[in-house]
């Protein structure tokens, strides 16, 4: 049965309402991500939450970051590259004893493999009262996923506060399931995403984490199962073959673009930043869908999460037929 409650405020991206597009909080990790067939492992930023908002960011959204940082080398890399990306991250908390989460990619036959060292990192130590009300308030969109609920307790309840929030100020939430088991059990995982996304205006999941969150093979099924539950709008991933859009009333295949793919470390979550920018700008669901679509098939042919992203030239230039 959908979740009833009253239908979301459109973000107005040039209302004197909104600071900033969109609000991404959750865990940012430093990335060593393997560069070609050895073992050299090349610097750079993870954390799906931070990447979706560099990626917004590229695309030219307003946006605003809030997570925890160690004091350390890998804090201070973050805050440098939030600047550099025009993120903005004042409100950060950085946190004297605890590290910041770190994480590495290495390439193999059966595609990228992720190994973590996120135990008792700041992010994992979030608390629910240490979420920023008035930035939340000053931001069109929140977006949020299930790993920030998945790393500890307190952090999964900081995100239910985020969330909480946002709805009382008619702020629109995204969420990404971006499930991962190694961090928890899946019926524990069901339980909470659910619980979030029956909250959420934007439902962000891929088609091997819906497989496992709904049990359902099919993925109009699944797109149908978002909509009940309570999204608004359902972007399901289908990796390289594009995605399918569900709206109410309304579900339809949007493709996806051939390209040469070296690494999709963070191809998902650059689709969530090039589609929830596009959102806040005012177009069509169906629009946006396919401007992320290139934006994530771009991502797809460097190294690591960030580095290659597209700026919005790259992507309008690949949609314009100027990019082979």
């Amino acid at each position: 049965m959908k979740n009833p409650r009253k239908p979301p405020r459109q973000p107005e991206r040039n209302s004197s309402r909104y600071r900033y597009d969109i609000l991404c909080v959750g865990e940012p990790l430093y990335e060593l991500n393997q560069s070609g067939d050895d073992l050299c492992y090349e610097p750079g930023f993870g954390g799906d939450t931070s990447n979706c908002a560099v990626a917004a960011a590229r695309q030219g959204a307003s946006v605003a970051y809030f997570t925890a940082l160690g004091k350390d080398v890998f804090g201070r890399e973050f805050l440098k590259m939030w600047a550099r990306e025009g993120v903005d991250s004042d409100a950060v908390i950085l946190r004297e004893n605890s590290p910041t989460g770190l994480y590495l990619v290495s390439h193999g036959p059966v595609g990228h493999e992720f190994t973590y060292f996120r135990k008792d990192s700041a992010a994992s130590l979030m608390r629910p009262e240490e979420i920023p009300a008035d930035l939340i308030r000053n931001s069109a969109l929140l977006h949020v996923s299930g790993i920030s609920q998945a790393i500890s307790d307190s952090a999964s309840r900081a995100v239910l506060k985020a969330i909480d929030l946002a709805r009382q100020q008619d702020v629109r939430v995204s969420y990404d399931p971006n499930l991962r088991l190694k961090l928890w059990p899946l019926n524990r995982a069901r339980e909470v995403i659910h619980q979030a996304m029956a909250l959420c205006d934007i439902a962000l999941p891929g088609l091997e984490d819906a497989v496992q969150l709904t049990g359902l093979d099919e993925p109009q099924e699944m797109v149908e199962f978002y909509l009940n539950l309570g999204a608004e709008i359902v972007a399901l991933s289908l990796g390289p073959d594009g995605m399918m859009l569900g709206t109410p009333g309304r579900v339809e295949k949007i493709g996806g673009w051939e390209l040469k793919t070296v690494d999709a470390t963070g191809a998902g979550d650059t689709f969530d930043g090039a589609f929830l920018t596009e959102l806040v700008r005012g177009r069509l669901p169906s629009d946006a869908a396919r401007y992320a679509n290139a934006a994530a098939a771009i991502s797809t042919t460097g190294y690591g999460a960030v580095s290659p992203m597209p700026q919005r030239e790259d992507v309008e230039a690949l949609l314009a037929g100027l990019v082979a």
